[in-house]
């Protein structure tokens, strides 16, 4: 079965098919960007529908104009 077949990704199988690093991916995760991770066993998956969740929501985010912050 391959990646396109399965409904659970690797870190670095979601890093390749959403065209990010894996250094970005672990940026993103510590600010709380990243997608809902699932633990089995010793291995982190993220679903599918995680994935696509986490695709709408960046999209949403980046459709938002940007306010900077007050100084």
């Amino acid at each position: 079965m391959t990646s396109e077949q399965t409904d659970a990704l690797s870190i670095v199988e979601f890093c390749r098919r959403n065209g990010i690093s894996t250094a970005l991916y672990f940026k993103i995760n510590r600010e709380g960007l990243g997608p809902r991770l699932m633990r089995v066993g010793r291995r982190t998956l993220i679903t599918r529908e995680a994935a696509e969740e986490w695709r709408r929501e960046r999209e949403a985010a980046s459709a938002q104009p940007h306010v900077p912050e007050a100084v």
